[in-house]
C-alpha cells in the first residue's frame, strides 16, 4: 500500500466511526425535543430579554448581523411571521442545521435557559411578512443546472467540490447568496479552503483542504477525486485566498438569470423541511 493509500484509509476509518455515532446523536435530538417547552417560558420576561439582547450580540451578531437581519447567516426577523414557532427555533439552535454553519450548541456551555433568553430577544425584533421574492424558481433551477451543478449537490444530484447546498435557503439570506454569487463576498466556508499543493517533483495540484494534520493533508482536487498526501512528499502547501468558485458577473449571469437563481435557492431549505411546511 502507497503511503497516499494509508493516508486515505486512515480517514475513511475516521469517517466510519463518526457515522457509526450518528444514530444515538439523533436519539438523543428526539429526546432533547419531547423534553422542552413547544413555547418559550421567557418570552416577554424583560430581564430574559436584556440578558438574550447581549448574548445574541456576543455569539450570533457575527453571522446573522447586529439587528438578527442577516450576513452570513439568514434573516431571523421574519421567522415568526412566516409560520415558524419557538419549538423550531429552539431546536435548530440547540441541534444546528445539517449541512450549514449553523452548528449545535454545545449544552455544556450554552444551557437552555441562555437560548431561551435569546429568543425572547429575537421575538422583540419579529418583523411582519416582506413582500414576495422576486424571480422565477423554475427558471431559476435551470440556470442552476447549466452553471452551479458541476460543483454543487442539491437533493443528491450535482457535484461536490463546492458545498451542498440542498439546504442553502434555510442557511443564507438573499443578499449572501447574490454577494458569493458576484464574488464580492469573501467567506469561505470551513471544510472548502482552496488550497494549492507541489510535490516533490513540481508537481502543482489544485483543490479544497477537507483535513490537514502535522504529518498529513486531505484534499478534493478540481476532479472531485479525494486524495491524501504525506507532507515530507510536497515542497509546499499554499492556502489560497481566492475561492475555487469563479465570480459569475453580469457579463457572465445576467441579472434577470441571478435573479431567478436566487429565487431558486432561497427555496431549497431540505427534504425534511420542504415536506413539513
Amino acid at each position: 500500500m502507497t503511503q497516499s493509500a494509508v493516508v486515505s484509509a486512515a480517514v475513511l476509518a475516521m469517517s466510519i466511526g463518526f457515522a457509526a455515532g450518528a444514530a444515538p446523536a439523533a436519539q438523543q435530538r428526539e429526546a432533547g425535543r419531547d423534553a422542552r417547552p413547544a413555547k418559550n417560558p421567557l418570552e416577554g420576561n424583560a430581564q430574559a430579554i436584556s440578558n438574550g439582547a447581549a448574548m445574541f450580540r456576543n455569539r450570533c451578531a457575527g453571522c446573522h448581523g447586529p439587528d438578527a437581519h442577516g450576513y452570513l447567516g439568514p434573516d431571523l426577523t421574519g421567522f415568526w411571521a412566516a409560520g415558524g414557532n419557538d419549538g423550531r427555533m429552539f431546536d435548530i439552535v440547540r441541534y444546528g442545521v445539517s449541512g450549514t454553519e449553523m452548528i449545535a450548541a454545545d449544552p455544556t456551555r450554552v444551557l437552555d435557559k441562555d437560548i431561551w433568553q435569546v429568543l425572547a430577544y429575537l421575538r422583540t425584533l419579529a418583523a411582519v411578512p416582506s413582500a414576495p421574492p422576486t424571480g422565477d424558481a423554475a427558471s431559476g433551477e435551470r440556470v442552476f443546472r447549466a452553471n452551479c451543478s458541476t460543483c454543487h449537490m442539491v437533493n443528491g444530484r450535482g457535484g461536490q467540490l463546492g458545498p451542498d447546498l440542498s439546504r442553502i435557503g434555510s442557511a443564507r439570506p438573499r443578499t449572501g447568496l447574490a454577494a458569493k454569487i458576484r464574488g464580492t463576498s469573501a467567506f469561505i466556508r470551513p471544510g472548502y479552503e482552496p488550497v494549492t499543493l507541489v510535490t516533490r517533483q513540481g508537481e502543482r495540484i489544485r483543490g479544497v483542504r477537507k483535513n490537514e494534520d502535522e504529518f498529513s493533508i486531505q484534499i478534493m482536487d478540481m476532479r472531485e477525486r479525494l486524495q491524501g498526501y504525506l507532507k515530507t512528499n510536497l515542497s509546499d502547501v499554499t492556502i489560497d485566498k481566492q475561492s475555487v468558485m469563479p465570480a459569475y458577473g453580469p457579463d457572465r449571469l445576467p441579472d434577470r438569470d441571478l435573479d431567478d437563481l436566487l429565487r431558486y435557492l432561497t427555496t431549497l431549505r431540505g427534504v425534511a423541511e420542504t415536506a413539513g411546511r
